[in-house]
């Protein structure tokens, strides 16, 4: 089959692309940038469905609609959805496809979230398209990387004692993503699912706060928590965001969507795709796997959409020289250039800065309380880095393997633009932080970290040279 996959960067695009691949499907991906794409047998159409309808090739055969607008549209986010909508299906129009594959979540509960409200208008939009729509609602997914899974790992892992908001009793049915995922393949050109509207869920029904303790007995914590009626949907939103490593407007739009129970009504997806789910603790159990082996396929941050990173992604590679400030640093070094490689490109994250690294945590906490996204994120995996990637508060513009060198571009608050690349030049390492800033209040915050840059980018170049030449 010829299929077109959105959202192929975020969380399920990412883990559901290698499966279709080696099922022996032509696989299409629509992307705003296509130097996100890493994959060559992927063919990217690239394009924003928020500028209005895309030409998508006509043999198209099946589409996965995973397009999601909420963190990065910010309090606009209902409008982004219902625009992105109406212009995917106008696109839809001109090919030959058969059906419309849907995720989105289970929307059974009375006096919904602004989200799941949107979610659910999103699903009555694609219907209006004349290709069958196959929707699977899901509520809470556990998996490695999944932002509900991170949750609840940050706050079990944090707090011996939680008190947390009376939402923690909502019901829930957890399902895992390796579910999720298989579900998602399964109906894919399967007759039986068009035109129909599927809950999907794992085999047990929770509340949050059972979630929470579960964890806390899989890794034998004890763990009290003690739930109070004060706190608003706000106050529980900064809560989420001061102790987890979530952003605050996703914070946000979780907290409204926890008020409502995610309860599966039917179980009619078994008659199309008999199966049995995970259990919750199985979930879990494959998650901690995955970690351990360093096998995260995906995580949520890693998605431009978790970010307020903008679409223009190519203007950020070339990096800036009219009105920038500049700080640059080099060493020599003796060894091969793919050992100094291998240190540039497993920066960040358990790895460190090589530098002061506690520098930048404090620096990540300023971050974190002036609404930043901070040092919680780390990466994705302790592997090499790929373009696209979320690293501490940078995101990664440049993975370049051939030259040795990578560009990152910061994604913390700031009174301005920053850049930071490492790259070998000969039997050089050079760092170069190159900051535009933004009026007066830029300039003075670029000279008050100055003296810092002294200390913390050749202590950087320094370490990397001096281990790589003792290998």
């Amino acid at each position: 089959m010829n299929i077109l996959l959105t959202g192929v960067t975020g969380y399920i695009g990412s883990r559901l692309a290698p499966l279709l691949l080696e099922a022996g499907h032509t696989v299409y991906v629509l992307v705003r940038n296509k130097e996100r794409v890493q994959d060559p047998r992927l063919i990217p159409i690239e394009g924003n469905l928020l500028d209005g309808p895309l030409p998508f090739p006509e043999e198209i055969d099946v589409v996965y609609y995973f397009i999601h607008s909420m963190a990065n549209i910010g309090s606009k986010f209902e409008e982004a959805d219902r625009k992105i909508a109406h212009s995917f299906v106008e696109s839809l129009s001109k090919t030959k496809c058969s059906q419309i594959i849907y995720l989105t979540g289970l929307v059974n509960d009375t006096n919904l979230s602004k989200h799941l409200a949107s979610r659910k208008e999103v699903e009555t939009i694609l219907r209006t398209s004349s290709t069958p729509l196959t929707s699977l609602r899901a509520g809470i997914i556990i998996g490695s990387g999944s932002a509900s899974y991170e949750i609840i790992r940050d706050l079990v892992e944090k707090l011996p004692i939680m008190v947390a908001p009376s939402w923690v009793l909502n019901s829930c049915q957890p399902i895992a993503v390796r579910d999720v995922i298989d579900y998602l393949f399964k109906v894919l050109g399967n007759e039986k699912a068009y035109g129909k509207a599927f809950d999907i869920g794992g085999p047990e029904q929770l509340t949050y706060k059972e979630m929470l303790l579960r964890y806390a007995k899989k890794r034998k914590l004890f763990r009290l928590i003690i739930t109070v009626p004060l706190l608003t949907p706000r106050l529980s939103s900064y809560w989420l965001f001061l102790i987890t490593s979530t952003s605050f407007s996703l914070a946000r739009v979780l907290v409204e969507s926890l008020r409502n129970n995610a309860i599966c009504e039917s179980n009619e997806i078994s008659e199309v795709v008999p199966k049995e789910c995970l259990s919750y603790d199985e979930a879990l159990d494959l998650a901690f796997q995955k970690i351990e082996e360093h096998a995260v396929v995906s995580s949520w941050h890693d998605s431009w959409s978790s970010s307020n990173f903008p679409a223009e992604y190519n203007k950020y590679i070339q990096i800036p020289t009219d009105g920038c400030l500049i700080y640059e640093t080099k060493q020599a070094f003796t060894t091969s250039p793919e050992k100094i490689a291998e240190y540039i490109f497993n920066i960040g994250g358990k790895s460190g800065w090589y530098s002061m690294d506690w520098a930048w945590r404090i620096r990540g906490l300023i971050d974190r309380a002036l609404g930043g996204v901070g040092l919680r994120r780390g990466k994705t995996n302790r592997g090499r880095l790929r373009a696209g990637d979320a690293l501490d508060f940078w995101r990664v513009l440049l993975v370049d393997d051939v030259n040795g060198r990578l560009l990152l571009y910061a994604e913390m608050k700031l009174p301005g633009e920053a850049w930071l690349e490492l790259k070998i030049d000969g039997q050089e390492l050079v760092l170069i932080a190159t900051f535009r800033p933004n009026g007066l209040l830029g300039r003075l915050y670029w000279w008050m970290f100055y003296p810092f840059h002294w200390f913390i980018f050749p202590g950087m170049v320094r370490h990397i040279v001096k281990n790589a030449d003792k290998e």
